[in-house]
């Protein structure tokens, strides 16, 4: 004699809609609260996925199913710890942004003694004289500023958003696409106004390093977020950023802005895989830093043989 067993199949709304959630046993962002979801729902335990007012999104729970949800959740990290795709990096102060910061402040220095006067008027970037055929006026005058205060200023402002660049990456993978950029930077700037404009310091370089750890961190942001604003967060902060920094009395706002906006596009240089996994230092690196001295004695070299034959 044979039997038959109905089976009901149990519907969606039955599971995530049904009496009024009463209390919430998760928040967090929207994929992390789908997989919690899922793991109630195999467990046939009633709930339902809410947005917080704090922002991100919660599973609430009808209270006599709490307990036991909150056991599957719990059981379910225990056995899938949750490995954060962007962990936050404990801060360090490290020792390559001296590096790069080492020739502004050295040919600074040389510029302020009383043989380089001629340095100046040969590496200043002249609006006019670049857009005539001096070509390295763009970079000679990175390394240039007009006193103690403005180098000290560039000085430390770089090594805080370098500092934080080399969490990132090694800086020398990445000082010389920066240097270009900046010198593209002043090189715009002539362009723009074409005549009567001097200008000289090394903030267009900080503000195109801004902008790239601005993309940087974009992209290692996570692509879901539960929301599309968030999603930009690292943009609007490093834009608000270069709008503090950048805006001010006698400020190059013209460099500063296609420094930074340089900047932007530099940041999708490096391979993401190697942002979130980080690489080791090779001898190759070696040859980046020497590449990226070699850019700016190439136009010293030829500033330097112009105030000569003055």
């Amino acid at each position: 004699m044979r039997t038959r067993t109905r089976f009901r199949r149990l519907q969606i709304d039955e599971v995530l809609h049904v009496a009024p959630a009463e209390s919430s046993i998760a928040i967090g962002n929207l994929k992390q609260i789908r997989i919690y979801s899922l793991v109630l729902a195999s467990q046939r335990i009633p709930h339902q996925i809410l947005r917080d007012k704090r922002g991100p999104y919660k599973l609430s729970v009808w209270g006599k199913y709490q307990e036991s949800a909150s056991q599957q959740i719990a059981l379910y990290i225990q056995e899938n710890p949750p490995q954060p795709e962007n962990p936050p990096l404990a801060l360090r102060f490290k020792i390559s942004p001296l590096l790069i910061l080492s020739l502004p402040a050295v040919l600074t220095l040389l510029q302020f003694s009383r043989y380089g006067s001629r340095w100046y008027h040969t590496g200043i970037a002249d609006a006019e004289k670049i857009l005539s055929g001096d070509w390295w006026r763009p970079i000679t005058a990175l390394t240039l500023h007009g006193d103690a205060h403005h180098l000290a200023s560039n000085l430390i402002s770089g090594y805080i958003v370098l500092n934080l660049l080399a969490f990132r990456l090694p800086l020398a993978r990445i000082a010389l696409p920066i240097a270009v950029a900046s010198a593209v930077a002043n090189f715009f700037v002539a362009l723009t106004v074409q005549e009567d404009f001097r200008s000289l310091g090394f903030s267009t370089f900080v503000f195109c390093a801004i902008g790239t750890l601005g993309t940087i961190e974009f992209r290692l942001l996570p692509l879901k977020t539960g929301n599309v604003l968030r999603r930009f967060t690292p943009l609007f902060a490093s834009a608000l950023l270069a709008i503090f920094l950048g805006i001010g009395e006698n400020a190059d706002i013209l460099s500063h802005f296609y420094g930074f906006a340089l900047g932007l596009i530099v940041g999708f240089l490096p391979s993401k895989k190697s942002l979130l996994w980080g690489e080791k230092r090779t001898t190759l690196d070696f040859l980046f830093w020497i590449l990226y001295f070699a850019f700016f004695a190439f136009a010293w070299r030829r500033a330097i043989l112009l105030s000569l034959s003055v």
